[in-house]
């Protein structure tokens, strides 16, 4: 059975919509299963048994979420050399262009050796039908990716 993390933090509900469609996606590819987790609730547990991660992030101030941040500080040393080439996806509904949240993301992923297997998909607002319908094939192509050893 393949797993997936999704990982998220959402103020406003935007980023959680974007979330449960990534989950959604994910969920349509038979033998696997998602994990689908606020940023404060994911565990270290949550990141090392997931065959696959998607982060979920508003864009706070041109930065990543706080909430985040803290999952990366937390699950950080104890996960070196353990998540190594481990697959992973970006999603961000942002206020102004994302790139700032995105940077700081990616940069944080290399430090973990996680391996960046699709575009990020950055959203604006409200996420609208196409948005999730985006997220959605985020998360199967994610999960199909994961299962068939491709990442």
């Amino acid at each position: 059975m393949t797993k997936i993390l999704v990982v998220y933090h959402s103020q406003t509900g935007n980023t959680q919509k974007m979330a449960a469609a990534v989950a959604e996606g994910v969920q349509c590819i038979e033998e696997t299963q998602v994990i689908l987790r606020k940023a404060q609730d994911a565990t270290l547990e949550d990141l090392l048994s997931a065959d696959g991660l998607a982060i979920g992030t508003p864009e706070n101030f041109g930065y990543m979420s706080g909430m985040i941040k803290d999952f990366f500080d937390r699950t950080f040393y104890p996960a070196q050399d353990k998540v190594f080439r481990k697959p992973y996806v970006v999603f961000i509904n942002a206020g102004n262009d994302g790139t700032g949240a995105l940077n700081a993301v990616e940069r944080i992923a290399l430090g973990y050796k996680f391996k960046k297997v699709y575009d990020p998909l950055i959203a604006k607002g409200n996420p609208t039908e196409d948005i999730l319908e985006k997220c959605r094939e985020l998360g199967a192509t994610l999960a199909v990716g994961c299962q068939l050893g491709i990442y």
